[in-house]
């Protein structure tokens, strides 16, 4: 079983209307966990702690977010708005992952704790040091991961995305930084347009970034020999944790994604990671919600993740 994290709160981030990264996505996720066996209990979200998020974030541009907030908000990109609210729950879903880290590093073994499932929005993997993009603001994993190392004095640590889109921001975070890997399976070709299978890392962290581009037309037993191919590294790695960058939208109808994966795939990669989890950090793994747009699929497919991520 696993703890989930979650607040009403996550919905005060507004987006324009028809825009895919909506409030609904948060109602439609907690919809589906519901009475779901795998789920020990839910949590209510905690605020955040700017000095978490610039250990992997540019003061400057935190201060400029949050600024921006108190003005009402904009557009930072022809994707990725700002709305009044946003720059405080985007801090929140940033402590939110801190806080099921925090637990799931101090937890004892066999603890429910040590297990978790973060439903936050906005979504965070492709936001960069100092720059907004694709719907997020701050990277929730990546400044979980760097709180692991900073407080919890942790050496090692693993990030698989299993987001249809790369990761781009998780990546160039630790370009250079070989104690965290950062592995991840998206479409080639595809939004952001980074993450080739060349892009390894650079100097200490040269090795520690493992990217597996696939085709959109991959077929699902091909997306599991790959998912299974980067936990093996993620096994060699040696992690002290596992994170995991949960997309939803490698769903075949996802309206802006699609790798042709369905409910049943998505319980396979919780179990697999579950299973890695177990064998490589004494089941330590904290995976926060990412993208994923098909409002009418959104529940089941986290139901089926959080299935086999707790069972």
């Amino acid at each position: 079983m696993l703890v989930v994290h979650a607040d009403r709160a996550f919905r005060e981030h507004v987006t324009p209307e028809g825009h895919p990264e909506c409030p609904d996505r948060f109602d439609a996720v907690l919809a589906g966990l519901a009475d779901c066996p795998a789920v020990a209990r839910v949590e209510a979200a905690t605020g955040g702690d700017v000095a978490d998020v610039v250990r992997v974030h540019d003061p400057g541009y935190v201060g400029a977010l949050e600024r921006l907030a108190r003005q009402g908000g904009g557009a930072l990109d022809p994707d990725t708005w700002l709305s009044p609210r946003s720059f405080q729950v985007a801090l929140q879903a940033a402590g939110t992952l801190v806080r099921a880290t925090d637990a799931a590093l101090t937890a004892p073994p066999g603890a429910v704790e040590r297990r978790a499932f973060a439903v936050v929005r906005p979504p965070g993997h492709h936001a960069r040091p100092a720059a907004a993009m694709g719907f997020c603001f701050f990277n929730n994993v990546a400044v979980a991961a760097a709180r692991a190392r900073a407080v919890h004095g942790l050496e090692r640590v693993a990030i698989v995305d299993v987001d249809v889109h790369h990761g781009n921001g998780t990546q160039e975070i630790f370009w250079e930084d070989g104690a965290v890997l950062v592995a991840s399976l998206h479409r080639a070709r595809f939004y952001p347009g980074t993450g080739g299978a060349d892009e390894t890392g650079a100097g200490r962290g040269k090795g520690a970034t493992l990217n597996v581009p696939l085709p959109g037309s991959t077929p699902p037993a091909r997306y599991k020999d790959a998912l299974d191919g980067v936990l093996e590294a993620t096994l060699r790695f040696g992690p002290q944790l596992l994170l995991v960058s949960a997309g939803f939208d490698a769903y075949r109808d996802d309206p802006i994604g699609g790798l042709g994966l369905g409910p049943e795939h998505y319980a396979w990669i919780g179990e697999r990671l579950r299973a890695t989890a177990d064998d490589a950090c004494e089941g330590r793994v904290v995976a926060a919600l990412e993208g994923g747009y098909a409002l009418e699929a959104l529940g089941e497919l986290a139901r089926a993740f959080v299935g086999g991520l707790g069972r």
